[in-house]
């Protein structure tokens, strides 16, 4: 064989004293002892990659509220579907989250389990007959209570109209809590996208106009950003990019929007929460955050790690 092999030994070599490293040993995990608090595990984990964001996140959340800067927590279905409802209404409560924005999934999903005590149901059997979100109670209800419009807000309005009616499950509903405690939680719809859109007392236009006030609503939260905190749960296109816009547009008109943190969280590296969350708003100033993992495990970690540090 003609080609020879490298003459290796006048290869120059360095110094492991002085090479530099990314890892030393004050950065190594330390050993959670029983009779430790939450604190105490979140210190122990290692000074790197995703225990920093962690770290990072929950610092900022507690930061944003000692100093009452809002925290808006912007959540896709999946939030609720995994059984977090009673954790994100127990935040609003002690004053942790401060707004809450839906997709129209998220609010369909809220009021089911308020109406019922269950929801999400199983879409691939019942798409084969035609009966894929047919149910008569989950449409009536929301129209129902867009068409009265207790509030031009639509999630006010489901929400006034949960604790109007008093549905046996009410205490599971993110919505009914917003109205209750004052706190705003947003509904963003995509016309179509939700299957109350297919149902006969569906109004686009009242849906609509509701909707767009929510998006008003945003706007004006997210123009007082400053120093708060934002959280992307769950929600790969349409609350990335209403965020974007809401920030646009209270940038133009004029608000000291930045310098603020994002973080995204979610089981899958999608472009828009990376690119409309967690990278280009923070350009002016902050820091984007992403924390990957399921949402039934990282969300209430999280949460317990703010509670302990305010409460601490």
């Amino acid at each position: 064989m003609k080609l020879k092999p490298a003459d290796i030994s006048r290869l120059k070599l360095s110094e492991l004293e002085v090479r530099p490293s990314k890892v030393r040993r004050g950065m190594l995990g330390k050993t959670w002892r029983p009779g430790g608090g939450l604190s105490q595990f979140l210190e122990g984990l290692p000074q790197v990659l995703a225990a920093d964001d962690l770290r990072a996140a929950v610092g900022a959340v507690i930061q944003a509220r000692r100093a009452q800067r809002p925290v808006i927590m912007a959540m896709g279905a999946h939030v609720i579907k995994v059984g977090l409802s009673p954790l994100i209404i127990d935040a609003m409560e002690r004053g942790i989250l401060t707004g809450v924005a839906f997709n129209g999934a998220g609010m369909i999903h809220d009021v089911e389990m308020a109406l019922a005590g269950h929801t999400s149901e199983d879409v691939a059997e019942a798409l084969a007959d035609g009966s894929f979100g047919t149910a008569r109670q989950t449409g009536q209800f929301i129209n129902q209570a867009v068409a009265q419009g207790q509030s031009p807000s639509l999630g006010e309005a489901v929400g006034l109209a949960l604790n109007r009616e008093e549905p046996p499950c009410r205490d599971l509903s993110i919505l009914a809590a917003g109205a209750r405690l004052e706190v705003p939680v947003t509904v963003h719809v995509s016309l179509g996208a939700d299957i109350i859109h297919m149902h006969p007392s569906f109004d686009g236009g009242a849906t609509g106009a509701a909707s767009h006030y929510d998006f008003r609503l945003l706007i004006a939260q997210v123009a007082d950003l400053k120093g708060g905190v934002y959280f992307n749960v769950g929600s790969a296109v349409v609350l990335p990019e209403v965020f974007l816009k809401a920030l646009s547009a209270a940038r133009n008109l004029g608000n000291p929007a930045q310098d603020f943190t994002t973080v995204n969280l979610d089981m899958l590296r999608h472009y828009r929460p990376l690119t409309n969350v967690v990278q280009r708003p923070v350009l002016t100033g902050g820091r984007g955050i992403n924390l990957t993992g399921h949402h039934e495990i990282n969300l209430p970690l999280i949460l317990a790690l703010v509670r302990e540090g305010l409460e601490g």
